[in-house]
């Protein structure tokens, strides 16, 4: 796991848009999509890119992380509708090449089996954009999701209801049942690239990467991933215990050591 200590959200948002961009400058790219707060400085950015710098899509496809239980597709918080009003809309991703898990499926059991079944015929997910919550899920793996989960339904915990409450009219509004990718599932995709944001979330970060791996801290089984990325902003690096030499190592990285 490789821990890059940046001075605020610009810089990482910065970085994470240096390793996406590298990975689509080589060709066919499947992109990992994360919805929330904390991708969305990224995505502006790689929007501002595609903008003022000609950076393509037009090679990639994209699998999203997951979706509400119930909501229809084309609901204003369905996580369908998201990435696309805050990402791919904006560039030239293909509508078609933006994978969404069908949260209205009559069988939602058969819907994460297909998913799952679908990321792995397009060849895997190359680069996964995770957020970290601050109970340390990633996706909407609560805490004791099992690390070898597969897409499946999830119960959200009162937490994350109340953290996504601001999302719609009112908490009674917010979905009990979602479905998401589990972490066996991201832990396939080639490069894990996670971003935390600001002091509310360094207890997690923490946990996450200097605590033990346990179900107990979801974003945790990154540690078992052989090649993870975190960006983080000093805030959220705060109750990190080794970063001096975290950013004593990044300093010193060798010119030819890619993300």
């Amino acid at each position: 796991m490789e821990i890059i200590i940046l001075p605020d959200p610009n810089a990482v948002a910065r970085t994470a848009a240096d390793i996406i961009q590298a990975r689509l400058e080589k060709g066919r790219t499947v992109l990992g999509l994360a919805t929330g707060s904390t991708p969305l400085g990224t995505y502006e950015e790689l929007i501002r890119r595609h903008c003022d710098a000609g950076l393509s899509f037009a090679d990639a496809e994209a699998f999203t992380l997951d979706e509400y239980l119930g909501l229809p597709p084309d609901h204003p918080e369905s996580y369908r509708s998201v990435i696309r009003r805050e990402f791919t809309d904006n560039v030239d991703l293909r509508d078609t090449a933006v994978h969404s898990i069908d949260g209205q499926a009559k069988d939602p059991e058969a819907e994460a089996t297909r998913f799952d079944t679908a990321i792995q015929a397009a060849g895997g997910v190359d680069i996964q954009i995770l957020g970290i919550g601050t109970d340390g899920h990633i996706g909407f793996n609560e805490p004791m999701s099992s690390l070898a989960s597969r897409t499946r339904i999830k119960t959200l915990t009162k937490q994350t209801r109340l953290d996504n409450a601001r999302f719609f009219p009112s908490l009674d509004d917010v979905p009990y049942h979602v479905l998401t990718q589990g972490l066996g599932t991201i832990r396939e995709a080639r490069h894990l690239l996670l971003i935390g944001l600001g002091q509310a979330k360094a207890r997690a970060v923490a946990a996450a990467a200097e605590g033990p791996v346990t179900a107990a801290c979801p974003a945790s089984a990154l540690q078992l991933h052989p090649h993870a990325t975190v960006l983080i902003d000093t805030p959220a690096a705060s109750q990190l215990e080794q970063t001096d030499y975290y950013r004593y190592a990044h300093a010193n990285k060798p010119a030819w050591q890619a993300y």
